[in-house]
């Protein structure tokens, strides 16, 4: 382990040593100071301060700031059980010449219960981004996907990425996408953004977004063109999930059925697809996170919904096996078509399911309806519904 000490041979960094018959050594030569140390004694320090305290810290140097937002700090604070976990709900009010950005959270303390409620965030007004450009308000946060890396949050739309850093509480906006995507996938690989799907294009890729430097970059071509798919990633392998099929013949058929229920599986690093998998049973791809090392999977067959479990570990011999899941316990009164959108979330050990909307105003349908389903004891139970202002949100997970 390295020395907490000042190197001895630095001018810079200790007091001189007093010279006498006997060679004493100053006090001062022993005292340091906490950026005195190397980087990872630091993030050893840091790795163990409260949840709390961390956006203060971040703003204390450069330095600090980009080593909290490393990948060896979150990598130290999830050995150590320290990593806090929050659902963050965020919509976009769509309106000209104003359009604010409404955010709510929800704290996971501990991984084990949920908050009691949703607490609002902050409300932040997008004019000086879209400065009233209504092509691009304009459906913006329908079809705009997000991802979590540490602390921030990107948005990311069919012509427009926002970056919503959950420290400072400013939202800035970072490179749009190489082309216009719609419904398309968005997971995090080992702290890059990649999406697919959702574009006409001739030949389908998948991006890569660099936040370090943001910039996006194709990384391969995607075996098939999909619209409405959605994303996970576990192991170092970003999941396309669902979808329809981009062609003349766009929704109809057995083709589009297939398309509908299959699973392709991008290796980043090897930069290969992996075999392509089938979701059990058939059915639409409504909804899909990653978890614990599995990718869950909610199915629609019309009126009825499943939970399906993708064993996603490869260094396991479950590896690709499917399992079902007791179906979400929703209430008599909500009643399930295909026009109720969700959104699904990993969170810890937690899968949440959020009601995020319905496309048609029907009597008894609640929106912004939570639900939790423990991954550990293998039970469902039932969240703090989203606030009132915010039923149609989108929610993803933040950890630190």
């Amino acid at each position: 382990m390295k020395s907490c000490f000042p190197n001895p041979n630095d001018n810079k960094s200790i007091t001189p040593l007093h010279k006498s018959n006997h060679f004493t050594l100053s006090t001062a030569a022993f005292t340091t100071t906490i950026s005195s140390l190397p980087d990872d004694l630091l993030l050893e320090c840091l790795s163990r301060v409260p949840s709390s305290s961390l956006p203060s810290l971040s703003l204390v140097c450069r330095r600090w700031s980009l080593l909290l937002l490393s990948p060896s700090f979150f990598n130290l604070r999830r050995h150590r059980n320290r990593l806090h976990s929050t659902l963050f709900a965020v919509f976009l009010s769509a309106s000209i010449p104003t359009s604010t950005l409404s955010i709510a959270t929800l704290s996971l303390p501990d991984q084990q219960h949920l908050g009691t409620s949703w607490q609002r965030d902050s409300d932040l007004k997008t004019d000086s981004i879209f400065l009233g450009n209504s092509n691009l308000l304009h459906g913006f946060f329908s079809q705009a996907r997000l991802a979590a890396i540490g602390p921030k949050i990107y948005i990311i739309g069919k012509n427009v990425t926002l970056v919503y850093d959950t420290w400072t509480k400013t939202i800035t906006p970072r490179s749009p996408m190489s082309f216009p995507r719609k419904k398309f996938g968005c997971a995090v690989v080992f702290g890059k953004i990649y999406v697919a799907g959702g574009s006409s294009r001739a030949e389908s890729t998948v991006d890569e977004y660099d936040p370090g430097t943001d910039t996006w970059r194709v990384v391969v071509h995607a075996p098939r063109r999909r619209y409405g798919c959605l994303g996970a990633s576990v192991d170092g392998v970003f999941y396309v999930i669902g979808g329809l099929k981009i062609c003349c013949a766009a929704t109809a058929g057995t083709e589009a059925h297939v398309y509908a229920s299959s699973m392709d599986l991008y290796d980043v690093k090897s930069r290969a697809w992996l075999r392509s998998r089938t979701v059990p049973g058939g059915g639409c791809v409504v909804a899909a996170c990653a978890a614990v090392g599995h990718v869950y999977v909610l199915t629609s067959h019309a009126v009825e919904l499943s939970l399906w479990r993708f064993a996603a570990r490869r260094n396991t011999a479950a590896f690709g096996e499917w399992s079902r899941i007791k179906r979400p316990p929703f209430p008599p009164q909500v009643r399930l078509d295909n026009t109720v959108k969700f959104s699904c979330v990993g969170a810890g050990d937690k899968v949440v399911l959020v009601q995020v909307g319905s496309a048609r105003n029907t009597r008894g349908l609640r929106e912004g309806l939570v639900l939790i389903y423990d991954t550990v004891g293998e039970c469902w139970s039932r969240g703090p519904d989203l606030p009132d202002v915010i039923r149609r949100a989108a929610v993803v997970n933040v950890e630190w």
